[in-house]
């Protein structure tokens, strides 16, 4: 599961601004359907230069299965000037799977176009990559390293911050000869209640929500739907 592509987002956004911060937040997903969970730890830090990012999946069916990480540089250092929208986007991704065994790993890089409302409230980006899966074999057999990959990710909150829908969508080319595909779509969509809102619960910093994995031809060839409960403690 690669959850939380938002925060990237916001990390990204925030070091446009002179706003100066740094969090970290643990998920717990119970996907509905089958006997499995996934946790999230992820973390964010902006600073003059951009920002970095990085999360860590741990599948549990119900013990460790699989681990996924994804970590990610955006290089921005003319926020001050009118181009302070765009910046210059590295990332690496990989992880395993008892089942499946080694994902491919990947290296990309690219550039993020993003946005923001006056309060916040509302951020948006989109990242165009070059991408690079050097494990990956074509349909015809040979290697098929070069690939690409765009990404959009939003951050919307609502009702005084009580309520967040926020989430990406994935669409890249990873030939997957077994399947006989090489396109792939993963969205996450994910709707979260934040108790902090709660009169005398400012540093209860915990939500609860749910998550709907949309893939196609991401676990299997086809379309699909997962849906989760969850919860989630920022730092």
């Amino acid at each position: 599961m690669k959850n939380l592509k938002w925060k990237l987002l916001f990390a990204v956004l925030m070091s446009f601004s002179v706003i100066s911060a740094t969090a970290q937040n643990v998920q717990l997903h119970f996907d509905l359907g089958r006997n499995a969970a996934t946790t999230t730890v992820e973390m964010f830090r902006p600073d003059k230069g951009g920002s970095t990012f990085f999360f860590v999946d741990m599948d549990y069916t119900p013990k460790v299965s699989g681990a996924y990480w994804e970590i990610a540089r955006e290089f921005c250092f003319w926020q001050e000037s009118e181009v302070s929208w765009l910046s210059v986007h590295l990332e690496y991704n990989g992880g395993l799977n008892t089942t499946a065994g080694s994902f491919n790993n990947a290296i990309l890089g690219g550039l993020t176009y993003s946005g923001h409302s006056k309060d916040w409230s509302k951020t948006w980006s989109i990242t165009a990559s070059y991408k690079a899966i050097p494990g990956t074999i074509g349909l015809n057999g040979k290697r098929q390293v070069n690939n690409f990959q765009i990404t959009g990710v939003w951050n919307l909150d609502f009702a005084n911050h009580w309520i967040s829908f926020n989430g990406f969508a994935d669409f890249w080319r990873e030939a997957r000869p077994w399947q006989g595909t090489q396109y792939i779509f993963i969205a996450e969509p994910q709707l979260w209640v934040n108790l902090n809102k709660i009169k005398g619960w400012e540093d209860v910093n915990l939500s609860f929500g749910t998550e709907i994995e949309l893939s196609c031809n991401f676990v299997n060839k086809g379309f699909s739907v997962m849906p989760t409960v969850a919860a989630k403690w920022t730092f």
